[in-house]
Order: structure tokens, then sequence, then C-alpha cells
């Protein structure tokens, strides 16, 4: 299959997905589309039988394109638009039954964050971080993260990475457990496709049912918390601080929040 803004391979059992949009992989909706065919087409291809998901260049992905935003100005309907988009990807992840590897090459941020936080492992090169994002142009967590960034590193290291939209260095996102393992840049993706090989000769189905018991104990409450999410991001959309959270994003200038 031919993708624009993916770089698909599969060898030996192990499908390897690539986010490929310089230069920060930034997702626009012709991106979003291509990875649910994607995710599609794994979820129904018998000879996948693990999936790696990684950034190509210098990033991982920084979420969602600010220009697509900001070309879009006060018509882009959020709630709509996360519905259709990233909750669907975060969904679809969740519960395809086949071992997902995050390989996490670069910075990570905002939506881009829901999406490796869905990753069943995720494994970082030294030069990786997690940002929040969302709160850098004035929109509240989407893409799931409400749910999974506190469960994976703790209620007040959540908030403080929320409310301060600091980087989490890859170390430190280790130590919090955020990620499972760090490796120096040039070994992260020889590795992990050493781990995706192992998963993929091992027993798949027993995996599959692994995976589908821990969607039992927290599916239900991961959708309720993205349609939530979608809610909220659609009073967040309609503040000024939005509205002067992108135009500071566009303008390399610290914004002037007032907090309506």
């Amino acid at each position: 299959m031919d993708y624009s803004y993916l770089d698909l391979d599969l060898d030996q059992g192990v499908c390897t997905l690539l986010l490929d949009r310089p230069k920060a992989n930034a997702f626009n909706l012709e991106m979003i589309e291509e990875l649910i065919q994607a995710l599609n087409w794994v979820g129904t291809e018998a000879s996948v039988r693990c999936l790696v998901l990684s950034g190509k260049g210098e990033y991982f992905s920084a979420g969602q394109d600010i220009d697509v935003i900001l070309n879009l100005g006060d018509q882009i309907p959020y709630r709509e638009h996360l519905e259709k988009t990233y909750n669907r990807i975060v969904y679809m992840m969740r519960v395809l039954e086949l071992p997902i590897v995050g390989a996490i090459n670069g910075p990570v941020a905002g939506a881009a964050l829901g999406i490796a936080l869905a990753a069943d492992i995720r494994w970082a090169s030294e030069n990786a971080s997690f940002v929040f994002g969302f709160s850098r142009v004035g929109l509240s967590a989407d893409s799931g993260t409400a749910f999974s960034l506190p469960m994976n590193i703790g209620w007040a290291k959540a908030m403080e990475m929320a409310f301060t939209n600091q980087p989490l260095p890859a170390e430190e996102a280790l130590e919090s457990g955020l990620i499972s393992k760090v490796l120096p840049q040039d070994q992260l993706m020889p590795q992990v496709h050493a781990l995706a090989r192992r998963l993929a000769q091992g027993p798949t189905r027993a995996y599959a049912l692994t995976k589908r018991a821990f969607n039992f104990a927290m599916l239900e409450q991961l959708n309720q918390t993205m349609q939530y999410e979608a809610y909220l991001q659609e009073i967040a959309g309609r503040t000024q601080d939005h509205r002067e959270g992108v135009l500071a994003f566009i303008e390399k200038r610290n914004p002037e929040f007032k907090g309506n």
C-alpha cells in the first residue's frame, strides 16, 4: 500500500509503521486518515503478528499540526474532530489483538502523546521527550491522555506535566513508569525489532486474550474519558486563551493568557 505520510514495512510477521511528515511528523487530516486505514489493514492482515509504531527522523510526532487549526479558525468542531480522529486511533490501538511496541525515537507531544500511550510496550531513545502540549495553546487534555497519563505516572506528576507543559526527558519518563526502557538512539530500532520478532514468534492468541482481559478492566473507562475530553475540548476550543495560544505558537512568542 502506498501512503503519503506513513512508511509501512512487513517482515517476519512484524509490521513497522513510521509516521513520516517532515519536519516534526505533525498530523494533518490526511495523515490521520492514513493511520486509521493502516491500523484497519493491520487488524485484518493475518500475516501481521506484531506492530511497531515509531516516527521517521528526529521526532516521534509533535501532535496536531497547529497550522490546520489556524486555517480552520472558529470552524473547527473540536468534539466531532476528536471523535472522528484521535479517539478512533487510540481505541483501535487498544482493541487491536496483537502486541504494539511503541518505539519513541524523539519528542512526542499533544495528541501524539495519547497515541504513544496507547502502545502496549514503550521503549524510547535517549533523545525522546514527552510533552503534554495542549495547555501551550489553551486547550485541555484529549486523545485519552486524561486517562492514560495519570494511570502511568500518577496524579501529581501528570498534573505537573499538564500545567507546566515542561518536557519529561526519557530518563525521567523511565523513572516515572511512562516507558519501560531507554536506549541509545542508534540501538532503539534494532532492539525494538528484536523484541517485536520475539513477540511475533510467540503465542499471539494468548497475547490477544491477555490484552482483551486488560481492556476489560479499563476500556470502558477510557472510552468514557475520551468522550468527556471531547466535550471539554469543545469548550476550551472556543476560548480567547486558545485563540491567543495558537497565534503565539505561530508567531513564536510567549502567549498572554487572560483566563477566558
